[in-house]
C-alpha cells in the first residue's frame, strides 16, 4: 500500500520527518489510509513517546527531507 508525504508517494521503508515532542524521523513499517505507523530501533525521544520504537501519525502530519 501507499499514500503520498509532500506530494510524493511513500512506501512501507521509506523515512518520513514528523513532529511529536521534537522534530524526528522514523521508517514507514504499515500504511493504513492515511495513518502511518513508524519505526525507530534505538526509540524516539521526547516526553510524549519517549522510548517507545513505533508511532503512528498521519500523513499529511509528515515531511520527506
Amino acid at each position: 500500500m501507499t499514500t503520498k508525504v509532500d506530494g510524493k508517494v511513500v512506501k512501507v521503508g521509506d523515512v518520513v520527518g514528523f513532529k511529536c515532542d521534537i522534530e524526528q524521523y522514523g521508517t514507514i513499517l504499515q500504511i493504513n489510509g492515511n495513518t502511518l505507523t513508524l519505526g525507530s530501533n534505538s526509540g524516539f525521544i521526547g516526553d510524549y513517546i519517549g522510548g517507545s520504537t513505533t508511532h503512528s501519525e498521519t500523513s499529511d502530519r509528515c515531511w520527506l527531507d
